[in-house]
């Protein structure tokens, strides 16, 4: 119980002290970010098992983090930011990019504004960053979730206009890598051309309903800081270059987590 306690003291301290003095114009709402942490942590903790690697490399500042998308659900990018707001010594409350499809829905459109997260456009991205937010961005999209079960672990093409944002932020870009996520829902098809008549972004088919409690292993690259000549009105074969070095430190991350990663069966066993 005081463990629980001592992981929500200095998130509380740091959301009193950044948002008592005015209202986030995106809608958040600090007590309910902490709550909702506080809720999630449990699984974060103990049925999935998460480990945060590299967390040194973390500083004191805003970031854009950038990760691969994986799971079915995003439940990774709830493990990420409860990782960011209780493993660092000076807790972040990152602030997701989500699909206008989410915002748009009458409950989970107003939690989710109300725990953090924001509609993925260019104004809005911008502007957190200029107040010195630090965002999470998954630039696969919704491809990165819905993808069959043969192609799990295969990051999808980085789309370019997180990049631009960054240019014209002068934040820099931490990679993230998510390893486990894959697993929650092992055996999985998407039902894509319902989905398309249906209007919604994914419609994955699974042989189980919830997921499967497997261990998450984050892992953060080293940042990546773009040239100060680039421009964020540059030609898309000027991004072209830093979109693969992008892709490929996360890939590589990726690619180094499978080779030790866990497995379910060997979570009980241990």
């Amino acid at each position: 119980m005081v463990i629980f306690k001592n992981k929500f003291t200095k998130l509380e301290a740091a959301l009193n002290d950044r948002y008592s003095k005015e209202r986030d114009p995106w809608g958040l709402e600090p007590s309910r970010a902490i709550n909702d942490i506080k809720i999630v942590w449990p699984f974060y903790k103990y049925y999935f098992d998460v480990q945060l690697h590299g967390k040194e490399k973390i500083l004191d500042q805003p970031y854009m983090v950038v990760s691969n998308h994986t799971g079915q659900i995003p439940i990774d990018g709830l493990l990420i930011c409860t990782a960011f707001a209780t493993e660092l010594d000076q807790p972040k409350l990152l602030r997701p990019l989500v699909e206008r499809f989410l915002t748009s829905l009458p409950f989970l459109g107003r939690w989710s504004s109300e725990s953090g997260a924001v509609l993925g456009d260019r104004v809005n991205c911008l502007n957190l960053l200029k107040r010195g937010e630090s965002i999470l961005v998954f630039p696969e999209g919704v491809r990165g979730i819905a993808k069959d079960s043969k192609d799990h672990y295969k990051l999808q093409r980085f789309s370019k206009g997180f990049l631009r944002m960054a240019l014209s932020s002068k934040v820099p870009i931490l990679p993230i890598a998510v390893v486990g996520a894959e697993d929650f829902f092992p055996y999985v098809f998407h039902l894509k051309k319902i989905a398309k008549f249906l209007s919604v972004p994914a419609l994955p088919v699974s042989l189980n309903l919830f997921p499967l409690p497997s261990p998450v292993d984050i892992y953060v690259g080293e940042p990546y800081v773009l040239p100060h000549e680039l421009s964020a009105e540059a030609l898309d074969e000027e991004l072209e270059p830093h979109i693969i070095a992008l892709e490929k430190q996360i890939e590589e991350l990726t690619q180094a987590g499978l080779k030790n990663k866990r497995s379910i069966a060997q979570r009980f066993k241990s």
